[in-house]
């Protein structure tokens, strides 16, 4: 069980690996893309085997899971969508209105690809999923997805998409959402629906 981290060491921490984190997120970018030869793509490799054994000198045991602040500040880090320390996560930032309406800009590359040059079917359920549930969520109560139904309208292409959602209306510990992707000229490319449940006692 990881100890709760003080403010200063999170701080520390996140101005440490998120760094890190970004160029990992670059190499994967680069490695889908790269055309180098033979020589240079072995000296990498032996480059990156030796940056995995210093990152290995210490590990936590199991899945990393979300440690959290001696203030109760979640640090969900190794989240596949918002994870500091994930460079398989976008990162995902949310930005919320002052009607509750939720909207989160990326830039999706090589890595999250199905056909040639689109996003992969089932990340943009992954996006929907994340940013429904975040009409959902209040702080330190979250929900969980009951349902996501989603409507693929348009090929979602690859580069810089935006992603929003919305409340439609809650009752009894649900909250029933729908969202949209949005691609580069306001097209919307998947549709969805979600109802996200809180457990019955935080309801």
């Amino acid at each position: 069980m990881n100890q709760p981290l003080t403010p200063q060491e999170a701080q520390h921490a996140e101005e440490t690996f998120g760094p890190l984190t970004e160029s990992v997120r670059t190499l994967v970018d680069v490695t889908i893309r790269s055309r180098a030869d033979d020589a240079d793509v072995r000296r990498a490799r032996a480059l990156i085997e030796e940056a995995t054994t210093l990152l290995s000198t210490r590990l936590d045991p199991g899945p990393f899971g979300v440690p959290t602040t001696t203030e109760g500040r979640p640090m969900p880090w190794g989240n596949v969508l918002i994870g500091l320390r994930n460079a398989i996560a976008p990162p995902l930032k949310i930005q919320r209105d002052e009607n509750d309406r939720v909207t989160a800009e990326l830039t999706l590359g090589a890595p999250y690809e199905g056909p040639p040059g689109l996003v992969h079917g089932g990340v943009c359920a992954m996006l929907l999923d994340h940013v429904l549930s975040a009409t959902a969520h209040r702080p330190g109560d979250p929900a969980f997805t009951g349902t996501l139904t989603l409507r693929y309208v348009a090929p979602t292409p690859l580069g810089r998409l935006r992603v929003q959602a919305w409340m439609d209306h809650a009752e009894r510990g649900k909250t029933f959402a729908a969202g949209h992707i949005l691609d580069p000229e306001g097209t919307v490319t998947v549709e969805a629906q979600g109802v996200f449940i809180r457990p019955k006692d935080r309801a």
